[in-house]
C-alpha cells in the first residue's frame, strides 16, 4: 500500500534527487525517497541491534566474576614477561 503526502525539501536536496532521476538512477522523486527512508531504517536497526549486542555484553561482564585491579596488573605484568621472554627467545 501507498500513501500520498506533502513534503519539504532544501533546493540542493531537490536538486541532487531530481539529479538522481535524470541520470536514470531512479525512476522517480518518490523512489529516492523512499530509498532514502529505507536506508535511514536499516541505519537505525542496525545502530539498535549494535546497542542491543552491546548491553548484552555488559551485561554478561557484569554478572560474572569479577577481577581486582591488582589481579588485572599482575596478570598483565606475567603477560608482558612472558612476551619479552618468548621474543629474546627468537
Amino acid at each position: 500500500m501507498t500513501v500520498k503526502t506533502s513534503i519539504s525539501l532544501t533546493d540542493e536536496q531537490e536538486a541532487y534527487a531530481r539529479s538522481l532521476v535524470e541520470r536514470g538512477t531512479y525512476p522517480s522523486l518518490s523512489s529516492v525517497l523512499q530509498r532514502g527512508l529505507d536506508m535511514l531504517r536499516q541505519e537505525n536497526e542496525a545502530r539498535e541491534a549494535d546497542l542491543a549486542a552491546l548491553r548484552a555484553l555488559i551485561e554478561r561482564r557484569e554478572s560474572g566474576p569479577f577481577v581486582s585491579l591488582e589481579e588485572a596488573t599482575a596478570e598483565t605484568r606475567a603477560m608482558l614477561e612472558r612476551k619479552r621472554r618468548e621474543r629474546a627467545s627468537l
